[in-house]
């Protein structure tokens, strides 16, 4: 389905209709998300803690997995096993010292950071397509949010993944409330 088909799809009537739920659901969001700003460590916590409850479950079944299809497969067998062990060994460091959890993980979101705003300042430079400046700001404000993390870390892991989780809340809580409000200006056009 094109960009156009799913344009012309929208379902006007019913979100004109359902405007309300919208801006509840906006509104929720955008509360979170400035619950998790206000208490980003305990954000970071939580989030890297479920992170490693998901490892543990994908291991788990991994395990049970390599034992019900991968049985008698020798090398393959294995090497399945090995994956599911280390996913569940990961996912409980994860719960077991989610200080770790959240340092590692930062490192790697800052290792992240410096890398998208390379490329996307090599990508803005080097194609010049209209309007590549919004690119190129992109990319040199993601390389700049990457090296501070960098540069306070491990400091910085007790709260950035908190706070970043925080800000998009808030910024997907507007946007859906933005939404509504436009669906009830439609509403009063009508």
């Amino acid at each position: 389905m094109n960009m156009n088909s799913m344009i012309k799809s929208f379902d006007k009537a019913g979100f004109i209709q359902n405007w309300g739920w919208f801006l509840a659901w906006g509104l929720i969001l955008f509360c979170l998300g400035l619950a998790a700003i206000g208490a980003a460590i305990f954000t970071t916590l939580l989030s890297v803690m479920f992170l490693g409850g998901l490892f543990i479950f994908g291991g788990v079944i991994i395990v049970i997995d390599s034992f019900h299809y991968w049985k008698g497969t020798g090398k393959s067998f294995y090497l399945n096993l090995l994956m599911g062990i280390l996913y569940f060994a990961f996912g409980l460091m994860l719960i077991i010292n989610p200080l770790v959890g959240a340092a590692t993980l930062t490192l790697l979101l800052s290792v992240l950071f410096v890398l998208l705003g390379m490329a996307r300042i090599m990508y803005a430079s080097s194609t010049r397509f209209p309007q590549w400046g919004w690119m190129l700001f992109s990319g040199i404000l993601t390389l700049v949010l990457g090296i501070l993390i960098v540069v306070g870390w491990p400091a910085s892991s007790l709260y950035v993944i908190g706070l970043f989780i925080g800000i998009d809340l808030v910024f997907g809580g507007w946007a859906y409330i933005m939404a509504a409000l436009m669906g009830r200006m439609l509403v009063k056009k009508n």
